[in-house]
């Protein structure tokens, strides 16, 4: 693959990827992560390398989309941020640890890893029983914080920002209604974007990656030529996705979210290679 058709292949991605965190509250991680790995992969990266720069690139995009995102459903009414910063931080704290982890394991477990997470996530929400109408969310930082920190481990470990598994914690332990778990979950992905790009970037200068590759430019496992390509189109669409969300009935909303999370977790787990379908 030529850098030519690597940068259209990301800005169009940069495109989806944006409207998918406005409109799901995810930072797009289940578009963004698997189409850098083939791109990476395609110009001759190693795989454990591949992975991992997909990884941290990937939290490079999501800061500057979900601060898009978080100023969208903050006009809407739709960010707790008290909560969102409280499970940002704990967040945070997490995605360090996480992304050290991640920088010493190799593509083959990381991404089969990041596929059953995501899948994992959209199952539950599938077939868990929604919380009564009538529940309201728990005001209670400290079970913020127990939430916050193995989470952040986990999205740290797999270099997404977090959305994509707290959405579903959200609903179904803390009693969030879909549309504030959406908006607040584009808050706490702030934090733990800075977090775990700060483990991926330090962690891969460690590892001796910084200058000039194929894909362009290194610093750590971090691509800036890729950041670029994807956050100039994601975060303007952050803002179409997030007034577009707030159009759609909570239950439509649901199914979306649910869908891509699980098409996208058996693409990274191989199934669909497994049974030669070419999709």
């Amino acid at each position: 693959m030529d850098i030519i058709t690597a940068i259209i292949a990301l800005v169009i991605t940069g495109i989806g990827v944006g409207f998918a965190s406005g409109l799901l509250g995810v930072g797009g991680c289940f578009i963004m992560i698997p189409v850098q790995y083939w791109i990476y992969t395609a110009m001759g990266i190693s795989p454990d390398v591949a992975i991992k720069v997909a990884f941290g690139t990937n939290l490079f995009v999501v800061l500057p989309t979900a601060l898009s995102g978080a100023y969208a459903h903050t006009k809407k009414g739709a960010v707790w941020w008290k909560a969102g910063i409280v499970l940002g931080l704990s967040g945070a704290t997490g995605a360090i640890i996480g992304s050290t982890v991640a920088a010493h394991l190799p593509a083959s477990i990381l991404t089969p890893a990041f596929g059953l997470a995501i899948l994992a996530g959209g199952v539950r929400m599938l077939t868990a029983k929604p919380p009564k109408i009538e529940e309201e969310p728990k005001d209670n930082p400290w079970l913020w914080i127990a939430w916050g920190i193995p989470i952040g481990i986990v999205t740290g470990l797999i270099g997404i920002g977090g959305g994509v598994l707290m959405i579903p914690i959200m609903v179904l332990a803390l009693k969030f209604k879909i549309h504030d778990a959406v908006g607040t979950s584009t808050a706490l992905m702030i934090f733990t974007s800075i977090g775990g790009l700060v483990g991926y970037i330090y962690n891969g200068i460690t590892a001796g990656l910084y200058g000039a590759y194929p894909i362009g430019h290194l610093i750590g496992y971090v691509n800036p030529e890729s950041w670029l390509a994807l956050a100039s189109t994601s975060v303007l669409m952050a803002q179409v996705g997030a007034r577009t969300a707030h159009k759609l009935p909570a239950k439509q909303l649901k199914y979306v979210f649910i869908a891509v999370m699980i098409y996208m977790g058996l693409k990274m787990m191989g199934v669909f290679g497994w049974l030669g379908l070419p999709i």
